[in-house]
């Protein structure tokens, strides 16, 4: 039977696992050191449990368990040659595959005209001060990685915030079309709008499948 898909929280443990064994404290301190959560959510009860599963499927393996003082017992897993060869196969599909993903946004968008004209504007506006923060935010951890943690590790991380910044500039953008009338808008809340059909063909075609 075929191992199941690695998921983005197994990529994560497996990524952490090719510099050398590690517990799943540790595991997780790292995640959250270098921002990983920008891709997986870190929760110490969802590493937990990809441990196991990764344990279960023989992609990783149990190398020693550790104890200091009167903590309790942790255990160090390290990578097994299936599980690099699982982790590569899916590395390689990850990277170089276009996935076929949805943005909430995206349906956001498409049902702007159907909100109306100033609810729409409200929200975008709403958005470009979340998106705002969340910049600056980012731009102060990126100052930290940059010098303390090498840059090979958070290249997801630069990917993110060129995200971050590129949304800020298109909602930007698209806020400013709306607002000096450059973007049409029909004024019509009623969704019957887009498509409407004239009674008279309905009636046609009523007729021609009586006859």
């Amino acid at each position: 039977m075929a191992s199941p898909k690695l998921t983005p929280m197994a990529m994560a443990v497996l990524e952490l696992l090719h510099e050398r064994p590690m517990h799943p404290y540790e595991m997780t301190q790292l995640m959250r050191d270098r921002h990983l959560d920008n891709r997986v959510a870190v929760k110490a009860g969802s590493l937990y449990h990809t441990v196991d599963r990764l344990l279960a499927a023989g992609h990783i393996k149990i190398v020693e368990t550790q104890r200091a003082g009167r903590r309790p017992e942790r255990t160090v897993y390290a990578l097994t040659e299936q599980g690099r060869d699982a982790f590569v196969d899916r590395a390689k599909t990850m990277l170089g595959t276009l996935a076929n993903e949805h943005p909430e946004f995206l349906s956001g968008l498409g049902a702007m005209d159907d909100l109306g004209r100033e609810a729409a504007l409200e929200q975008l506006q709403m958005r470009l001060l979340h998106l705002e923060a969340k910049a600056a935010a980012q731009e102060l951890i990126t100052r930290r990685l940059v010098d303390e943690v090498p840059a090979i590790y958070w290249v997801d991380w630069r990917y993110t915030t060129a995200q971050v910044r590129f949304e800020l500039e298109w909602t930007r953008q698209l806020v400013d079309d709306i607002t000096s009338g450059r973007l049409d808008w029909t004024g019509d809340c009623h969704p019957d709008r887009l498509h409407p059909v004239p009674t008279e063909s309905i009636e046609d075609r009523s007729d021609d499948r009586a006859s």
